[in-house]
């Protein structure tokens, strides 16, 4: 039996309103060093740059992560659900606490170039010399592993790893509520108390009662929204941009030992040779990268100096949205910016997003997502598109359109480097 804190801890939360933590093991990993390191790391990546209140932490949303599934374990527990393995309660409170433990500072876009994983980093600390293995072992020598199991999707019951990862999860039902809280959009807004009231353990499954499939659509309506008003942002996909392209430079730099760096410590380093320690990785925190950053402003090289200064100072590229992109433009483009003295490697990108609300089930596919079933008054499961004409409609909608990202002052150039039709074609946005 897991151990119990002798009074009951509470975080005072702006979506969930309280937090509550009773289990010793809980609180003693929210005090790890490894997971207050996501107190420095933002939720949404450079989005503040778009939405200026969009400063929360990985932090926060690990809380509410937390929280959501807490809340979840608790209907089940009062309600006496048989199909519930209640045995499990501490490991899904762990999982869903640690799920993002392993986020790198603007994870997805430093990530994308040196071809980490927060996965592989989240099971590194749960399973390495860590203060947060050690809590895990002591409740219990086997929870790291289990842990890790269940973040990695490969922990045998279902149930498990659909509170954590799924297509209506604890992970997602947090972030929607609070990135829209913190960004002052209503997009993400769902009743999710009406959802934790129709979920149901069902035979190894987590299931949704039928009468409950209106307050899901709501849910995936809201998830459709952010993504396409918020998550990509062309302007939030501009700064990403402009943070990836940094470090492609710096990357291309350090790998050409012709140049030397004016400022490079410990943990960068090991991050531009892919060798990175554990150590090294927690030390590295926004704050830490926004620094080298600022440091790389003062750097030799032209192009690095110059990127690190627009994303500082948020001078981002400007963009311009086309439905189609023609092969042969992209490589007029890339032609003309050379023309012009501009290189289309660091100051290019052509961008084209996609998204799915909702993973239509096939049976068959082993590499979708766990599907949302409705429970029926007969007990039997239906796959919710089946019966949601809302549902099979926003599932059929994939991407938007190609936008092209490049420097303002390319359309200032009056040299003729771009041809009237290119200039005309870029000046629409």
């Amino acid at each position: 039996m897991p151990r119990q804190l002798t009074e009951e801890k509470v975080f005072k939360d702006p979506v969930h309103k309280y937090i509550y933590v009773q289990d010793e093991t809980i609180w003693n990993l929210i005090n790890t060093k490894e997971f207050q390191r996501l107190r420095r790391v933002r939720q949404l990546g450079t989005s503040f740059m778009t939405f200026h209140g969009a400063e929360h932490s990985r932090f926060s949303h690990s809380l509410g992560v937390y929280e959501v599934t807490r809340r979840i374990i608790s209907q089940f527990e009062r309600n006496g659900y048989a199909d519930w393995p209640s045995e499990e309660r501490l490991l899904c409170l762990c999982a869903a606490l640690l799920h993002d433990i392993g986020h790198g500072p603007f994870s997805h876009s430093i990530e994308s170039v040196f071809g980490t994983h927060h996965e592989e980093w989240t099971c590194k600390l749960v399973l390495g010399d860590t203060e947060v293995n050690r809590v895990l072992t002591e409740a219990d020598p086997d929870l790291p592993n289990k842990v890790a199991d269940v973040i990695c999707k490969t922990y045998g019951k279902e149930i498990v790893v659909s509170l954590i990862s799924s297509q209506l999860d604890a992970d997602r039902m947090d972030y929607l509520l609070r990135d829209a809280y913190y960004t002052g959009v209503h997009y993400g807004t769902f009743d999710m108390e009406r959802i934790l009231r129709v979920i149901r353990p069902f035979k190894g499954h987590l299931v949704v009662k039928e009468s409950g499939m209106h307050a899901v659509e709501d849910y995936l309506m809201s998830r459709y929204q952010m993504y396409w008003q918020v998550y990509f942002h062309p302007v939030t996909r501009s700064s990403e941009i402009v943070l990836r392209k940094i470090f492609e430079r710096a990357k291309r730099l350090y790998e050409d030992k012709s140049y030397e760096f004016r400022f490079l410590i410990g943990p960068i380093t090991g991050l531009l040779e892919r060798r990175m320690t554990i150590e090294d990785y927690l030390t590295l925190d926004e704050s830490y990268v926004q620094m080298i950053i600022t440091q790389w402003m003062q750097e030799t090289d032209s192009i690095l100096s110059d990127l690190c200064a627009r994303f500082m100072n948020r001078r981002l590229f400007r963009y311009t949205a086309l439905d189609l992109l023609d092969p042969a433009l992209e490589e007029e483009l890339r032609q003309g910016m050379r023309t012009c003295g501009i290189d289309p490697d660091y100051y290019l990108e052509i961008d084209y997003l996609t998204d799915l609300p909702y993973d239509v089930y096939r049976a068959g596919n082993e590499e979708e997502s766990l599907p949302i079933w409705l429970l029926n008054g007969k007990n039997e499961l239906l796959e919710i598109s089946r019966k949601s004409d809302i549902i099979r409609s926003i599932s059929s909608i994939h991407g938007g359109k190609h936008h092209i990202y490049y420097p303002a002052e390319l359309l200032a150039k009056t040299d003729g480097c771009l041809s009237p039709e290119l200039r005309r074609l870029l000046e629409q946005a």
